[in-house]
């Protein structure tokens, strides 16, 4: 999740067009591709096969979110924010944002969209919050409508600008160092769940991207910190990219991790899945040949947080450890279980038994490459290697 769109001014002419002529018939110009009559009559009925995100001037899709009961899903295109009704209709887009949105997820709490976002080169990190009511039409802009708040996570900002070899110098962002602890590379996946040291009570978690970096063994867990959100207004604070501001809370409540091996850029996709009570992590894959470098790793939620070591570190360490589920495929030399599938551009569990995968791709319009985005249904087999099934349309 780490490519970026930087010609703005391009990209918001193109969506603008894009948009105008969506808008004048019924949203399907805006798309590449029209929802078919088929998804039009699922979402009648009751969840749709398949959403479509539509084609955008701007970087791949990073997540998905969606409110089921007001019947919209949203779609994280790097720089941009869809939202869409579930026959693929684009309803609203949030633009100007530069820095990096990835992961999303929505909280029905309060009825936000949550979402990653950073500024590496700013070592700025944020909890996104778009207020989804808001976005009513296409391009709205991040930071002079009042669709979004921003909260600052200072414990990545500590870990990401590490001086781990005591050079005093930061090096930036690069994995090829071996500064940033735990290799953080920033923030990408979030979700909402319960407290993973097993005491109930709901909490964000958000999951750190970790720098690929073969040479190293203190990167090979994911480290996922939690949040208590419901005190968050007294953080958020509107998006201003010329003055970034930190105002957030000074710690998590919780930090946590996870022995998987190294990875490329950490957990592109956290969710957490009410019907079986685990948490998945959707991953590049890793490099190292010690590993088994597999694509989904799920946690597991029967299991609370035990103290133990964080294997790897410069110096002795303790923390708070939570186990992978012992199923699908496993690698005895490192211990570790994981699977082969996708939703590393969009995961989310409906709570049952389904999931919504999404697919990421391109498009030409024109001579320009368009990003899109659609987000399938499926049903969890837990079968190796790949534990996702793809499912039709469902009431």
């Amino acid at each position: 999740m780490r490519s970026r769109a930087r010609t703005h001014v391009a990209t918001l002419l193109l969506s603008t067009v894009l948009a105008s002529a969506g808008l004048a018939v019924g949203g399907g110009a805006a798309h590449a591709r029209t929802p078919s009559p088929s998804s039009s009559l699922s979402s009648a009925i009751g969840l749709p096969a398949s959403v479509d995100g539509g084609a955008w001037s701007s970087g791949h899709l990073q997540g998905t979110a969606i409110d089921r009961r007001r019947g919209h899903m949203y779609f994280s295109f790097t720089d941009l924010l869809v939202k869409t009704d579930l026959a693929g209709r684009p309803i609203g887009s949030v633009t100007g944002l530069t820095g990096h949105l990835g992961d999303l997820d929505f909280n029905s709490a309060d009825g936000r969209v949550y979402g990653s976002l950073e500024y590496k080169a700013a070592r700025a990190f944020y909890v996104a919050i778009f207020d989804g009511s808001r976005i009513t039409r296409m391009n709205m802009d991040a930071r002079t409508t009042d669709v979004l708040s921003t909260v600052h996570l200072r414990e990545v900002v500590r870990d990401y600008t590490a001086d781990m070899n005591g050079d005093g110098v930061f090096d930036g962002d690069t994995g090829n160092t071996p500064d940033h602890r735990y290799g953080c590379s920033g923030i990408d996946g979030v979700a909402f769940g319960p407290d993973l040291n097993g005491r109930g009570g709901g909490r964000l978690t958000v999951a750190y991207g970790v720098y690929s970096n073969t040479a190293r063994t203190d990167n090979d867990h994911q480290v996922l910190l939690q949040y208590d959100v419901r005190d968050w207004r007294k953080y958020e604070r509107p998006l201003s990219e010329d003055a970034l501001h930190t105002s957030g809370p000074a710690s998590p409540v919780g930090k946590f991790f996870a022995y998987t091996g190294n990875t490329t850029y950490g957990v592109q996709n956290l969710e957490y899945d009410g019907d079986s009570g685990n948490w998945l992590m959707a991953v590049y894959k890793g490099k190292k040949a010690a590993f088994p470098n597999y694509a989904l790793y799920v946690l597991d939620g029967s299991k609370p947080a035990r103290r133990g070591e964080v294997k790897g570190q410069p110096r002795p360490e303790s923390g708070r450890i939570v186990s992978l589920l012992p199923r699908g495929l496993h690698h005895e030399p490192s211990g570790v279980y994981g699977y082969e599938s996708a939703g590393q551009y969009g995961l989310v569990s409906l709570d049952d038994g389904r999931y919504y995968v999404a697919e990421a791709g391109t498009v030409d319009s024109g001579g320009t490459t368009l990003r899109t985005g659609r987000a399938v249904l499926h049903r969890w087999t837990g079968a190796a290697p790949n534990p996702f099934a793809v499912r039709g349309p469902a009431a």
